[in-house]
């Protein structure tokens, strides 16, 4: 079967701009959006449409790439009814988080401190199910428990019963946090129990650890965050390997010429003194694999105009120009 590739709803960095830019690269067959927190009524479509701007692109990406809008929440019928009016907006699935480990949003009943009662996610599902056209897609993303995954299987049967379409399940608990390792076996034992499709994600930085997923867990799919926004390209490489190809990774001009355009998106979307705080933010990401972004950050980390910012970006192009580069990178 062929590999699907999603790229994970990350709170606070993976926003409309973020999307387009690695959904231009390729590799990405679903987005997610930020999670939209509903907790005692219904929400006027300007909500909807602040989260995901890409309803007015049909639900999709400028590359074509849909977008499922994610939904946090506690109760049932307040969940089902934002459920209707994203689907009503033209979202072309509807996700719901009961993953976020986020302490402030645990403390306010959403993400996955819901998973420490099952009953209560297979009621949630089931509402949103129910309040849904049978044709839109609802998918869940939960972690393997909150404090351990005693209840994990319970959940996952919960989720397959009440109707969901898919299952992506983050392999770590909310008390793991992002600390490695993820237990992929845990998602096996999943697919054991359900014929419900699931969704692996959790510590997936290069090709390599793509494939032994697949190979732990049993998933065809995978869902990448940190590993995507750390190498921009991961999602076409592990598509790659997938196939049994070797794929150019991108060099730092490259990148540094994604930086610009991902500045460039952000300038048309926020106030100017806000727009460099994504880029600065994503340099955190990125200095992981390629050692000058971390230069780039400590450079414009203090600066917020495009008088400023923009000095940077340039000479930082220039002093990489000679540096090789693998394919051709669209920042128009």
């Amino acid at each position: 079967m062929r590999m699907r590739i999603m790229l994970a709803p990350m709170e606070g960095v993976v926003d409309h701009a973020m999307r387009e830019l690695l959904c231009e690269l390729g590799g990405i067959d679903r987005c997610v959006t930020e999670f939209l927190r509903v907790t005692d009524r219904l929400l006027p479509p300007r909500v909807f449409r602040r989260i995901c701007p890409e309803l007015a692109n049909g639900g999709k990406t400028a590359s074509g790439v849909p977008v499922y809008l994610q939904l946090l929440g506690g109760k049932p019928t307040v969940v089902a009814e934002n459920a209707a009016r994203a689907a009503e907006l033209g979202a072309p699935g509807i996700d719901l988080n009961f993953g976020c480990p986020a302490k402030g949003v645990n403390n306010s009943d959403g993400g996955s401190i819901i998973l420490r009662e099952p009953q209560r996610v297979h009621n949630i599902v089931a509402a949103a199910r129910a309040a849904l056209p049978k044709d839109k897609p609802l998918t869940v993303k939960i972690r393997l428990g909150y404090e351990d995954q005693d209840n994990f299987l319970d959940i996952v049967r919960g989720i397959d019963s009440a109707g969901a379409t898919e299952l992506t399940v983050h392999a770590r608990t909310k008390r793991h946090g992002y600390r490695p390792p993820a237990y992929w076996e845990e998602i096996a034992q999943a697919r054991a129990i359900v014929k419900l499709p699931i969704i692996a994600n959790g510590e997936i930085w290069n090709p390599a650890d793509a494939l032994r997923c697949q190979k732990v867990t049993g998933c065809t799919d995978l869902m990448l965050g940190r590993g995507a926004l750390c190498r921009p390209d991961l999602p076409r490489l592990v598509r790659a390997a997938s196939r049994g190809e070797t794929l150019a990774p991108l060099h730092w001009p490259e990148v540094l010429a994604l930086v610009t355009r991902f500045y460039e998106l952000n300038l048309m979307h926020y106030d100017e003194h806000y727009a460099a705080n994504p880029v600065k933010q994503w340099l955190v990401y990125l200095r992981g694999y390629y050692h000058p972004a971390a230069i780039l950050f400590e450079e414009i980390k203090r600066l917020h105009y495009p008088k400023d910012v923009w000095p940077v970006l340039n000479n930082a192009k220039k002093e990489h120009s000679s540096e090789p580069m693998t394919c051709n990178i669209n920042t128009a």
